[in-house]
């Protein structure tokens, strides 16, 4: 396995970046393939398939009927059955025409067969707003998955993440879903040639700071780091963590952070109500109490649906104000 000290670095977008991690998982796995929706001919969707079909042929790239059930019905088997599927779900918020596949299916099979059967589906699904794709195709609904034992959740934030944590996924023996974020396409950054893996589960600290912890979760990582010439104003220095892995989470990273700066944070694109900042707050409220100095905040999106209207989508998405804001707000000035 490449070390991710020894990679040599390129720079890519993140689009990009996706493709060049699909791509060698294909050539390192004979036994992987890529299923979905309009991933062959097109490219899928937002183009991160784009030269796959011509590289490695219909039998290893392939488009599937309009039925995200059924794709995602195909990966269990093919994977129960030896295989390593790839499966494209061409937006977040059409998991929910799978849910009995991804819930009592992929999340279950392996403990119910006593782990004689592995389940190595990588998922690939786009979440986020900001594009004027209206309520149906712009959520962010990672919470609803990291709930179910038996699964794996990651949100790569940068270029080099997201091709990281997509080879880390395919190399798991567990179903990993990969929420990737539609804003973040043309994101550049530096992409190592070399495989590499993210590991699963482990955090990483963007910026060291010294009197607030803020965990930001997938593109909030960037208006994170955007907040800070504001939060600076305040006298706020902030330690930013993007958790690259949801599920499994680094508790210990954050508590090891807030231990520090005493007092927390957490930023998400979805909706703030039963988001994963809750989840989040609950574990710093259990294992770091003593050390704060103030209440655990959060900011996420307001309760419904996300607007089609790019005025009212624009008030709709958390962004650097709204941290600075909280920020503010938490320290009572």
């Amino acid at each position: 396995m490449m070390a991710e000290a020894q990679a040599k670095p390129r720079t890519l977008p993140y689009v990009q970046a996706i493709t060049d991690g699909v791509r060698q998982v294909l050539q390192e796995q004979d036994n992987a393939f890529v299923a979905g929706e309009d991933v062959a001919g097109a490219g899928s969707v937002f183009g991160y398939y784009k030269g796959l079909l011509e590289e490695f042929g219909p039998e290893r790239i392939f488009d599937t009927p309009i039925s995200e059930s059924g794709i995602v019905g195909l990966g269990v088997g093919a994977a129960a059955t030896g295989c390593r599927p790839v499966i494209d779900i061409m937006f977040m918020d059409f998991m929910g025409e799978c849910m009995d596949e991804v819930v009592n299916q992929l999340a279950k099979m392996r403990y119910m067969f006593g782990g004689h059967a592995t389940l190595p589906v990588t998922i690939l699904t786009m979440a986020g707003a900001g594009l004027s794709m209206a309520a149906q195709h712009s959520q962010s609904l990672e919470a609803w998955f990291c709930h179910l034992p038996g699964l794996k959740v990651v949100m790569p934030t940068t270029p080099y993440d997201a091709k990281g944590l997509i080879i880390a996924a395919a190399r798991d023996d567990n179903p990993v879903i990969v929420v990737l974020n539609k804003m973040s396409l043309a994101i550049t950054g530096e992409v190592p040639i070399e495989p590499y893996e993210i590991p699963i589960g482990q955090a990483k600290v963007v910026r060291e700071g010294t009197n607030l912890t803020i965990v930001a979760l997938g593109r909030m990582m960037h208006e994170a780091m955007k907040a800070v010439d504001g939060l600076k104003e305040l006298g706020i220095d902030p330690e930013i963590i993007d958790p690259r892995s949801l599920q499994p989470f680094d508790t210990d990273s954050v508590i090891t952070s807030v231990q520090k700066t005493h007092r927390a944070l957490i930023v998400h694109e979805a909706v703030r109500f039963g988001g994963m900042g809750g989840e989040i707050a609950a574990q710093v409220q259990e294992h770091a109490f003593d050390y704060l100095d103030a209440q655990v905040a959060r900011v996420g999106a307001p309760f419904s649906p996300v607007p089609f209207s790019p005025v009212l989508e624009a008030h709709y998405v958390p962004n650097a104000t709204w941290i600075v804001a909280e920020a503010k707000k938490m320290l009572g000035l």
